[in-house]
């Protein structure tokens, strides 16, 4: 049998542990119940664990000695009511699992089982270390998100490689896509106060409308990307959130504005952030004033070309080539960029698309065809045993 056989093998118990999942979903750094799960599963597979790594993480190893591969899934959910009306829906008001991480979880699972088999049988030599990270969504108080804080904490450091597989829910089920180099952008978060003069709604003119302002500094913003930012190259910004005013008839001190910077390069993720602030000091051309922030983020994601070629090659064998393809730029981010640039890395996309509902990610109505959770076990699974074999001395 395949893996890919005896992972379909395992369907039922895999969509069982993603439902669970959906059913209690926890936010960044709070994943207490879903590690426990973890390493309850772990523990009945006989497998060594380690709890508490980067706050709310569970790292797992199978076997010893080199070649050294780690296998990353993300644990977190998102700050979404769930509006799905499904027996496995949200029992967690407010809090969804909307990005997939459920069902990451599960397969990497999945592949600990089938690995876990074949370690025992004496049928693989090496290590492979299981990464189920915390608080892919968001950052703690210290702006560092568990990506981050893993290799901070050296849960890289004694592996030679790391993959990581993200389930897409608008991409045909099953599909696999891949690509090599920038993958997934850079993201930053700005932070910005557009400052006038509050006065009565009904004189004006002896105020300094900051609504005014306001409005044309983020006409500015809009024109960074279109009119600064050479077009052969990748950025946005998007003003995302804006609050101002008390009442009606009250023309307010400020508004505040804030958003998103996404970019590939660092010489456009530089650009964007010079230009931004040049497009909030418009307020100043009108007597205003302004404060802004900006946030860093998350780096680029870029996959290692030789990890990436091999990624390709295995998913061809396993899956059959007409189901692999090459994988678009995202403009979407990933803390998975921090392990890539410890170590040589893969990040690539498995589809889910369930039904022809639209169910993007971070949407009430995100759910996923549950049949791609064994597939994405059995590529991980997979990766690792001819990551073991491939680079055995």
């Amino acid at each position: 049998m395949t893996y890919l056989d005896r992972a379909h093998a395992l369907k039922d118990k895999l969509i069982a542990i993603r439902r669970d999942l959906h059913e209690h979903p926890e936010l960044a750094f709070q994943e207490v119940r879903t590690a426990q799960r973890v390493a309850e599963t772990l523990h009945d597979l006989g497998i060594e664990y380690e709890t508490g790594v980067a706050k709310t993480g569970v790292v797992a190893y199978l076997g010893e000695g080199e070649p050294r591969l780690a296998l990353r899934a993300d644990m977190d959910a998102l700050p979404i009511l769930e509006a799905n009306d499904v027996a496995y829906k949200s029992q967690n008001a407010g809090v969804m699992h909307a990005c997939g991480h459920d069902a990451h979880t599960a397969g990497l699972l999945g592949a600990a089982m089938i690995l876990n088999e074949d370690f025992a049988a004496g049928k693989l030599k090496g290590t492979v270390k299981l990464i189920f990270q915390p608080a892919e969504e968001n950052a703690d108080a210290e702006g560092k998100s568990g990506g981050q804080r893993m290799v901070e904490e050296g849960a890289l450091n004694d592996v030679d490689a790391v993959i990581g597989m993200h389930i897409i829910s608008t991409l045909p089920s099953n599909e696999v896509y891949v690509r090599a180099g920038p993958f997934m952008a850079a993201v930053d978060t700005f932070e910005g106060d557009v400052i006038g003069r509050g006065g009565h709604g009904a004189y004006p003119h002896e105020a300094l409308d900051p609504i005014w302002l306001a409005a044309q500094v983020i006409t500015a913003i809009h024109g960074i990307v279109s009119r600064r930012i050479n077009p052969t190259k990748q950025g946005v910004i998007s003003v995302t959130i804006i609050h101002a005013g008390t009442a009606t008839n009250i023309i307010p001190e400020s508004v505040h504005l804030s958003g998103t910077i996404r970019s590939f390069e660092p010489a456009v993720r530089e650009q964007l952030h010079a230009d931004l602030e040049k497009a909030f000091a418009v307020a100043r051309a009108f007597g205003g004033d302004y404060q802004l922030q900006i946030i860093p983020g998350y780096p680029t994601t870029v996959n290692d070309p030789k990890i990436a070629e091999f990624v390709r090659a295995m998913a061809t064998d396993l899956v059959g080539a007409k189901h692999v393809n090459e994988a678009d730029i995202h403009m979407g981010a990933e803390d998975f960029s921090f392990m890539a640039r410890a170590k040589p890395g893969c990040f690539f996309n498995v589809g889910a698309k369930k039904d022809n509902m639209h169910r993007p990610h971070h949407n009430p109505n995100f759910d996923i065809d549950e049949a791609a959770i064994p597939t994405g076990a059995a590529l991980m699974a997979e990766a690792a045993r001819r990551y073991l074999i491939e680079n055995t001395k």
